[in-house]
């Protein structure tokens, strides 16, 4: 049977309003749906006076104007970025020149992938550069509340997880979404450290997700079961093609994924073609050409 990650796409927002989704935590939704960002994408306020700010969004004039509403009474100390893709640190720039807040970050966008030499994807934030690098463990403390960076490489190489300590609530950007699985996409995006990363969250103790996009995750570890065995299921259903013959990527993806929106099938070849490369790491398959999303694999 197909894993079942039970998602709830019940979330229910209304754009440029600020909601309050905890004592510490209020919210302000973008306007900009997409068959990627679901229903746009969710900024985080964490205190009250002085606050910091995850994930400022995308560079919308309406976005940034009711972001602006939602801190008027605010003092905006810290503005902290899961990753770098255009819906999620664009707008830190006009929030920085307004706050005077310093942004923290992993590092710029491909940061964990070009000190290996190798050139990531054009689709990210190329201009922001953070003020603060941050690494895993780092402990970032403002007026009343305190952040723990939580450093999870995958979806791209310079994603990193926020934990506000006291409500054991985790940030986790794209890692964990509340309505999709992730994409991730080569060479920026790595299906082995992906993984490792879910299982990495296994081992904490934080009890509720908020994600940028989607519903909350009440109940994190039978989720990140779910996206693991989802994950593996891939992995064997990439097997079974190639045991068959099947040794294209482009025929993988209709036989891999039922019903797919056509939106979606270039990402669906991206996140195959993550899945191939960490099995040819592994010796499991390989190809006789380079590696590349339009090679033919075998089994080994």
């Amino acid at each position: 049977m197909p894993v079942q990650i039970p998602f709830d796409r019940e979330f229910d927002a209304t754009y440029g309003e600020i909601e309050t989704v905890s004592p510490m935590i209020r919210r302000v939704l973008s306007p900009n749906p997409s068959a990627f960002t679901f229903k746009g994408t969710g900024t985080y306020i964490i205190g009250h006076g002085n606050v910091a700010v995850i994930d400022p969004g995308p560079l919308l004039d309406e976005h940034v104007d009711a972001l602006n509403r939602a801190l008027d009474s605010e003092t905006v100390t810290h503005i902290l970025i899961t990753h770098t893709h255009n819906d999620h640190s664009p707008a830190a720039q006009p929030l920085k020149e307004r706050a005077g807040a310093p942004t923290y970050a992993y590092g710029p966008h491909g940061s964990g992938k070009f000190e290996q030499g190798i050139v990531v994807e054009e689709g990210g934030d190329l201009d922001f550069v953070p003020d603060v690098e941050v690494r895993d463990g780092d402990i970032i403390e403002g007026d009343g509340w305190s952040v723990e960076c939580v450093y999870t490489p995958g979806h791209t190489s310079n994603h990193i997880c926020y934990q506000l300590r006291e409500e054991k609530a985790l940030f986790p950007g794209d890692h964990v979404m509340g309505w999709s699985t992730t994409i991730v996409s080569p060479p920026d995006g790595d299906m082995a450290q992906y993984m490792a990363s879910v299982r990495r969250l296994l081992d904490r103790d934080d009890e509720i997700y908020w994600p940028t996009h989607g519903a909350p995750i009440t109940d994190p570890r039978p989720f990140l079961e779910a996206l693991l065995a989802h994950r593996e299921e891939r992995e064997q259903q990439v097997l079974d093609c190639v045991g068959r013959g099947i040794g294209l990527i482009a025929d993988m993806v209709p036989a891999m994924y039922i019903d797919l929106d056509p939106r979606l099938i270039p990402a669906a070849g991206r996140s195959v073609f993550s899945h191939v490369i960490k099995l040819v790491e592994e010796g499991r398959i390989a190809s006789d050409v380079e590696l590349a999303i339009d090679a033919r694999y075998e089994l080994l």
